[in-house]
């Protein structure tokens, strides 16, 4: 079994966006060779995460960055952190800091409106994800 590990930097722009890094997945997985297995994507961050969703139409992530604001909003009465990041470590942690997807013919097995995100909770900052690829 081959095991490939590839980080990524990236930089985000606005305190919470969803950045879509499918076509970087995609890359090290083509350039690993591997033609069946999965890809690990993981985030090392405590106030962002990596989700899979649609990635055909902007205003689903829209939508879900709303719905996320509503249910944590990033000022708050009662948050004892001292950063003033609390809320992005409440919707790190309901997003998630990893996402495995399956490698099928040397592809990535995506379902037709889906894309790989980085989900920025408290930027803009400079980021970083590290993609896993194993298989055969």
């Amino acid at each position: 079994m081959k095991i490939i590990t590839k980080d990524f930097h990236i930089s985000t722009r606005s305190h919470c966006e969803f950045v879509d890094i499918t076509s970087e997945v995609a890359s090290a997985v083509s350039k690993s060779g591997v033609k069946e297995g999965d890809a690990i994507i993981y985030c090392p961050h405590t106030t962002a995460g990596i989700t899979i969703n649609e990635n055909a139409d902007p205003s689903v992530t829209h939508d879900i960055l709303l719905t996320l604001e509503e249910l944590i909003p990033h000022i708050r009465a009662g948050y004892r952190h001292d950063e003033g990041n609390s809320d992005a470590h409440c919707k790190s942690s309901l997003v998630g800091c990893s996402a495995t997807v399956l490698i099928k013919d040397g592809q990535l097995a995506l379902g037709t409106w889906q894309g790989i995100y980085f989900c920025e909770f408290d930027g803009p900052r400079s980021r970083s994800f590290i993609v896993q690829v194993r298989g055969e």
